[in-house]
């Protein structure tokens, strides 16, 4: 599947990852679906996530989902502001394939 990952550049490709979402909600959704969750750039696609998940992790990626989570409002003393919106990936893996985070050899 390198033809999806062509299309795109790999700078780019590098940075619309920007790290993966480790709780507990994502361990279920995990071991539940074969997902796995991400944080990446507001403004990237769907195909550039499936891509840069395919070139960095040499998996291939069933299907990818997103959403944006609005910033909360907090205060900082008397002032009120806002924190930053995170767009998710939920990028559902094919079956077999496996992502490992902890750093171990398979």
């Amino acid at each position: 599947m390198s033809g999806a990952a062509q299309k795109f550049d790999e700078g780019r490709l590098a940075q619309v990852l920007v790290a993966p979402i480790i709780s507990e909600k994502a361990t279920r959704i995990g071991e539940k679906h074969n997902q796995v969750l991400f944080k990446v750039l507001r403004d990237a696609s769907k195909p550039e996530i499936k891509a840069a998940v395919e070139l960095m992790f040499k998996v291939q990626v069933a299907s990818v989902s997103t959403l944006v989570q609005k910033g909360k409002a907090k205060r900082f003393g008397r002032n009120f502001g806002r924190r930053d919106h995170v767009k998710k990936a939920y990028v559902s893996l094919k079956a077999g394939q496996e992502l490992n985070f902890s750093g171990e050899a398979a």
